[in-house]
Formats: C-alpha cells, sequence, structure tokens
C-alpha cells in the first residue's frame, strides 16, 4: 500500500502539483508573529510581485551617551538618505570607517537572552548592568591596556583610570597609583 502527501500553499491554499515550484518562506519579523521565525511554503508564481512590492530600508543602530544598549532603527532608505548635507548619501557612507561586527539581533531566538560571560577576555570590561564580579574586576586588572584596545576597536567606551567610577567598578586603585593617575 502506499501513501500520497498533497501539498498546498500556505498563502493561497491552491494546490502544487510540482514540488519544484514550491518556495519556502522564512518570517523573521511581522507585527502578529508572536514566539519568533516561522516558515511557510507559496507557489513561486505567487511571489512574482514581492521584489515589486519590496521597501528599500535601512537599519541603523544609535548608540546614545550614557546608554549600555544601541537603539535600533528601521527606515525607509529615501528617508535616511536625506539625512546627508554635506554629500550624497553614498559618499558619506564610502568615507565612513568600518564598524566592529557584533551579532545580528535576528540570530538570536525571540524571547532568548544571550548569556554573556563578562569574564572572559573577549566580554570583560564592556559596560554592562548588574554586578561585576570578581573574576571580571581581576581580568581588567591583569589585561587593562588589551582590554581597552578591544572597547575602543569596538567602538564602546574604554576604561580610564582617571574616572573614579571605573575604578571603583573593577578595583583598579593599585593600578591608578602604579600609573600616577589622580582620580578626577
Amino acid at each position: 500500500m502506499g501513501q500520497k502527501i498533497i501539498r498546498f500553499s500556505d498563502l493561497t491554499g491552491t494546490h502544487v502539483e510540482d514540488d519544484e515550484d514550491l518556495v519556502r518562506i522564512v518570517v523573521r519579523q511581522h507585527p502578529d508573529l508572536e514566539d519568533g521565525p516561522v516558515e511557510i511554503e507559496a507557489l513561486s508564481g505567487e511571489l512574482t510581485a514581492v521584489e515589486e512590492l519590496a521597501l528599500d530600508l535601512v537599519t541603523i543602530e544609535l548608540h546614545r551617551p550614557g546608554s549600555d544598549e544601541p537603539e535600533t532603527v528601521v527606515l525607509e532608505a529615501d528617508a535616511f538618505n536625506r539625512l546627508a548635507s554635506v554629500g550624497p548619501m553614498a559618499e558619506v557612507l564610502r568615507a565612513a570607517k568600518k564598524a566592529a561586527r557584533t551579532v545580528p539581533s535576528q540570530l538570536v531566538p525571540a524571547g532568548a537572552k544571550e548569556r554573556v560571560n563578562y569574564a572572559s577576555l573577549e566580554h570583560a570590561g564592556r559596560p554592562h548592568k548588574g554586578r561585576t564580579t570578581d573574576a571580571e574586576k581581576q581580568l581588567v586588572r591583569q589585561h587593562l591596556d588589551e582590554i581597552n584596545e578591544r572597547l575602543a576597536e569596538e567602538g564602546v567606551r574604554t576604561i580610564e583610570l582617571g574616572n573614579a567610577e571605573h575604578v571603583a567598578r573593577y578595583g583598579l586603585e593599585d593600578l591608578a597609583r602604579e600609573r600616577g593617575v589622580t582620580l578626577g
């Protein structure tokens, strides 16, 4: 005895005659999406208007002073391009320095919290909420220059020996004295 699987388009309910005509669609963001990305299937002919309907969008991060987390903003490319008054946005972007690579938030499932180990050389010294562990403090004391170099490359604030808050947070009093830095 055999079985026959009959497939239908998730968009229109149309019967799928040939699996080669099926397109897998991953929906990553949608106002009605509640539990992260989902997959649907549709016939390729049903998607011909997708490219015509697509918008040219720009995703930017705003790193505001005093804020630990960037704000992500999505806007139309034309609106973003109008912000450049010194010349065309294409020239502004070509002249800009490369940003440090970050993990896109889309790769982290919705609702999931990415655990960061601040007691590792890879993450030590980054601004974060919560308690600074003894292990992170020790790493910062032992590798301050290396950590500051990494932080600067990432475009994150560096740890300053002249900053009383930084010195207290990471227990850098002895190091500041050794280097002759007075707290400001």
